[in-house]
C-alpha cells in the first residue's frame, strides 16, 4: 500500500480537484503540504458543485481526515468563510474532520494591501498574482518575522509580536506612499478570530506520523502546478512556494519515505493564467475554442486562462523536477472534433533545437515551438469510462503523449464527473 502526492504538472488548472476527490474515496488522510486560498478546486459529486481554495479536496467526503500541513499559508478570515460556505452546503467541518497545524504561517490583511498594491503598481514587474497575500506572508516567513498559528494562542505576547512585524512593514509602506498599520487594531482583529480558528490546531506532524504507523492512506494534495514552483518554474512569473511533490514531505513534516507514489495531472492541452512565458499560446480561432470547451476561467479570480497545444517539453521537465510516476490525463474531451491537433516536441532557440526551457526569463521568451501534426478524431471521448469507449486516434494520441514526456498514463479523466475516468493502475497500490 503506498502513499499518494499529487502535483500539476503544468501551470497549475489541470483539473487536480476532481481527481484528488476521486482519490479521496480510497484514502483516509487528505493533506495540503503547500500554497494557500490562491488556489481553485472545483468538485462535483452526485451533482453538487464544491468549489475549494484553502481547504482540502478531502473535506467534503464523510470519515476523511483533512489537514492543511504547515507548508501553507492560511488566511484564517478567508478559512472560516470557506468553512461557513460550506456548511450551508450541508458539510459541517468540525475539528474532527479538519486539523491546521500549528506552525503554519497566516496571511494578515497586510499581506493582501501589500499584495494589490505591487501588481496595480506602475512600476516593477507584474507577475499575475490573485491579489491574496500569499507571496508577503511567504516573504515574512523567510523573513522569520511571520505570526503563526501557534501565536493566537498566547494572546497576552501577540500585541509584542505585531509591532515587531509592523516594524519591517510599516516602513516598507512608508516608502510607497501608504499610512503605517494599526497595530492594536490589527492585534484586536487576531484577537477576534483567534477562538474560531484554534480548535482546529494541531501537531500535525505527530498526527501524520501516527496515521501512517497505523497504515492509513495519505494523499498530499499540492496546488498550483510544477511550472509555478519558486525554484523550478518560469521564474520570477510563479507562485511562492515549492510545488514540486518534495515539498509533500517538508510542508507536512513527514520524511520523502513518505512518499511511494506522485501522480502528475496533467491537461491534454495547455493553460495559463497571470503573466509571463507560454512557448505554444494560441491566439487565433484555436485557441479561443480551446478555451471555451474547456470552460478555461479561474475557479479563485475568474480570470480567463491563456490556451495552446500541449506541450511535450514543459511536461517532461516537470516530470524530472518533481518525480513525477504516474500521469493523469485530463480534458481529453476538449480536443474532440479537430481535424488535427498539434504536440510541441521540442523548442528553437537562436536556431538551435533545444528539448527543455532554459531557466532563464531572457531565453524563454525567445524559444519558438516545434510540433508535431497527428490526425484528429471526430466522435466524442466525454465520459468514457474504459479504453474501448475511446476513438482510435485518441488512444494515439494518449500513446504518443506518453512516448514524448517518458512516464505512464495510468489514469485518464473524460469528465468534471468523478465516475468518467479511465483507471489503468490503483496509485495506491505500491
Amino acid at each position: 500500500m503506498a502513499n499518494v502526492a499529487v502535483v500539476g504538472s503544468q501551470w497549475g488548472d489541470e483539473g487536480k480537484g476532481k481527481i484528488v476527490d476521486w482519490l479521496s474515496e480510497r484514502a483516509d488522510v487528505v493533506v495540503r503540504f503547500q500554497g494557500g486560498h490562491n488556489a481553485g478546486h472545483t468538485l462535483v459529486i452526485d451533482g453538487v458543485t464544491y468549489k475549494l481554495s484553502l481547504l482540502p479536496s478531502g473535506v467534503v467526503r464523510p470519515g476523511k481526515l483533512s489537514v492543511i500541513g504547515n507548508g501553507v499559508v492560511v488566511d484564517p478570515w478567508a478559512l472560516i468563510a470557506e468553512i461557513d460556505r460550506l456548511k450551508e452546503q450541508g458539510i459541517d467541518v468540525t475539528p474532527e474532520r479538519l486539523r491546521i497545524a500549528e506552525n503554519a504561517v497566516l496571511i494578515l490583511p497586510l499581506h493582501r494591501e501589500l499584495d494589490e498594491i505591487r501588481e496595480t503598481s506602475n512600476t516593477g514587474t507584474r507577475i499575475g498574482t490573485t491579489k491574496r497575500g500569499i507571496g508577503p506572508a511567504y516573504e515574512d516567513k523567510a523573513g522569520r518575522r511571520a505570526l503563526r498559528v501557534m501565536d493566537l494562542v498566547d494572546l497576552d505576547v501577540l500585541e509584542d509580536k505585531v509591532e515587531k512585524m509592523l516594524d519591517h512593514h510599516n516602513a516598507l509602506r512608508r516608502g510607497l506612499g501608504k499610512e503605517p498599520v494599526d497595530g492594536k487594531a490589527l492585534t484586536a482583529s487576531l484577537k477576534e478570530i483567534a477562538p474560531k480558528v484554534l480548535p482546529y490546531m494541531d501537531t500535525v506532524w505527530r498526527l501524520l506520523d501516527e496515521m501512517r504507523r497505523k497504515g492509513n492512506r495519505i494523499l498530499f494534495e499540492g496546488a498550483q502546478g510544477t511550472l509555478l514552483d519558486i525554484d523550478h518554474g518560469t521564474y520570477p512569473y510563479v507562485t511562492s512556494s515549492n510545488t514540486v511533490s518534495a515539498q509533500a514531505a517538508t510542508g507536512s513534516g513527514m520524511g520523502p519515505a513518505a512518499i511511494q507514489t506522485v501522480l502528475g495531472i496533467t491537461k491534454a492541452y495547455t493553460t495559463r493564467v497571470g503573466e509571463g512565458p507560454f512557448p505554444t499560446e494560441l491566439f487565433d480561432e484555436t485557441g479561443q475554442r480551446l478555451g471555451e470547451r474547456g470552460r478555461e476561467f479561474g475557479v479563485v479570480t475568474g480570470r480567463k486562462r491563456r490556451c495552446g497545444w500541449f506541450d511535450a517539453v514543459l511536461v517532461r521537465q516537470a516530470i524530472k523536477t518533481s518525480g513525477i510516476t504516474d500521469i493523469a490525463l485530463t480534458k481529453l474531451d476538449v480536443l474532440d472534433g479537430f481535424d488535427e491537433v498539434k504536440i510541441c516536441v521540442a523548442y528553437e532557440l537562436d536556431g538551435k533545437r533545444v528539448d527543455y526551457l532554459p531557466a532563464s526569463a531572457a531565453l524563454q521568451a525567445r524559444v519558438t515551438p516545434i510540433y508535431e501534426t497527428l490526425e484528429g478524431w471526430q466522435e466524442t471521448t466525454f465520459g468514457a469510462r474504459s479504453w474501448g469507449e475511446l476513438p482510435a486516434q485518441a488512444i494515439k494520441y494518449v500513446r504518443h503523449v506518453e512516448e514524448l514526456i517518458e512516464a505512464p498514463v495510468t489514469l485518464l479523466s473524460t469528465s468534471p464527473e468523478r465516475d468518467d475516468t479511465i483507471l489503468m493502475k490503483d496509485p495506491f497500490e505500491d
